[in-house]
């Protein structure tokens, strides 16, 4: 929906403050793993993004394995969605289980990002994070106020815990998703890890 061009511009006029995550055209997998290499090595991309609900296809269906592979070559990680879709299309694409499950599966090596934390199946998705280590949660499209339960007591008992913290900007600022979040009551080590740590370790930030 955004084009990779447009990113790039908005990654060199603020190399400070950006950094690009391409995206591909699914139907057509050698030319998306051509585009995310030629992104990757020129433009200095740190990730792929594919939402299942825009294509009709969850992320174990074939064409996305050509891409998992190139992911796994240029040690970037796999950005997707994960539960509801919030634009009138089918959610079933973003069920973490089967579907995401059996890519964590079979692409050991994938470090793979799960955004808008996965609700309704949110117990489905922290299974995942907690059955592999190469799978991560972000919080984007959600407010501090409106996280589940259950997604802020898996912070705060896990000593590893894999969640990201993402907002949705513009239509959220990351300062609006933000607000409120001392009352998450989460330690340092938590609150570092959940605003700055896992982030660094999923794109591989110097």
């Amino acid at each position: 929906m955004i084009s990779n061009d447009e990113v790039a511009h908005h990654c060199r006029a603020h190399p400070e403050r950006f950094t690009g995550v391409a995206s591909v055209h699914l139907y057509r997998p050698l030319e998306g793993v051509r585009e995310l290499r030629r992104r990757v090595k020129q433009d200095g991309f740190k990730g792929l993004r594919v939402l299942p609900w825009l294509w009709g296809l969850p992320p174990d269906d074939r064409r996305y394995y050509p891409l998992f592979a190139e992911c796994c070559e240029l040690e970037i990680p796999f950005c997707t969605q994960v539960g509801h879709a919030g634009p009138l299309r089918e959610s079933e694409p973003g069920r973490p289980i089967p579907y995401l499950d059996r890519v964590a599966l079979e692409f050991p090596e994938l470090r793979i990002l799960a955004g808008h934390i996965g609700v309704p199946w949110l117990g489905e998705m922290l299974s995942l994070v907690m059955k592999y280590t190469n799978v991560f949660i972000d919080t984007s499209a959600y407010k501090v106020t409106r996280y589940p339960k259950d997604l802020i007591d898996y912070m705060h008992r896990s000593s590893r815990h894999q969640v990201l913290f993402g907002s949705n900007h513009p239509f959220w600022p990351a300062s609006e998703c933000l607000a409120g979040f001392d009352k998450l009551g989460l330690s340092e080590k938590a609150a570092t890890l959940f605003l700055a740590d896992n982030a660094k370790n999923v794109f591989k930030l110097n």
